[in-house]
């Protein structure tokens, strides 16, 4: 089987380093090169044929959104950077993931998988153990909640609903309150979990129906915002 080959582009010497070790984990991926610059990966890319990015976007003389835009036949790309305010303009570009550092195996686990899934790859065993981290996603959560931790499972949620700093999970017999924001409660969801809206993020396994404007779950309308619809169409369709 051909190996899926991959380029590194970051500026972090450590994050570099985390992300290659993290890769070698996968027998069927293939860490081509690091990259300091986006200069740097544009003459790589010119040598060699590149299947997935994994791309810094704070990098000097030239960002990674940038350089994702000025190529005329990207490979594709999974984000991996400090900043979370780059996410929407980034899955404009129909990036497969974006990936908040400090970069966890868990999370890194979940980029992979979706790049695996999208191009209907099953997802071989590990190589190697990596600190005793479980090689697939559980399937479910625990959450603090009145001071207990309830177990939630992923195919119970119907949708969360952001309420400032805490979230209410919307289940299939029940509704749980946790203190946490939703832009980093939704790191800890499988992939098939997907935020629409500032304010929700939705279980896409439980869609019954969809418009322009909102997605129908359990007889629930949830909105869409405005920079979301184009990924969350993306998805869907």
């Amino acid at each position: 089987m051909r190996k899926i080959k991959c380029l590194i582009v970051d500026d972090e010497p450590l994050a570099s380093s985390l992300i290659k070790k993290h890769l070698a984990q996968f027998a069927q991926f293939e860490c081509v090169a690091s990259c300091w610059n986006a200069m740097e990966a544009f003459e790589m890319l010119k040598k060699e044929p590149i299947d997935l990015l994994f791309l810094d976007i704070q990098m000097p003389v030239l960002n990674g959104i940038d350089f994702v835009k000025s190529l005329r036949h990207p490979p594709k790309v999974i984000f991996v950077t400090a900043y979370r305010d780059y996410a929407v303009e980034s899955y404009e570009l129909d990036v497969i993931d974006y990936i908040v550092k400090p970069i966890t195996f868990d999370r890194f686990f979940k980029a992979v998988n979706k790049f695996l899934n999208q191009f209907e790859t099953k997802l071989p065993p590990v190589a190697k153990s990596v600190e005793n981290k479980p090689t697939k996603e559980s399937d479910y959560i625990y959450v603090n909640s009145n001071r207990k931790y309830i177990k939630i499972a992923f195919d119970q949620v119907l949708y969360i609903e952001s309420l400032k700093d805490y979230v209410r999970i919307h289940t299939l017999v029940d509704k749980v309150m946790t203190k946490e924001k939703i832009s980093e409660f939704i790191e800890k969801l499988p992939a098939h979990f997907i935020r629409v809206h500032r304010s929700f993020i939705i279980n896409t396994q439980k869609v019954t129906a969809f418009t322009n404007h909102d997605v129908e779950i359990n007889g629930q309308e949830i909105p869409i915002g405005i920079s979301y619809k184009k990924m969350v169409f993306d998805f869907l369709k």
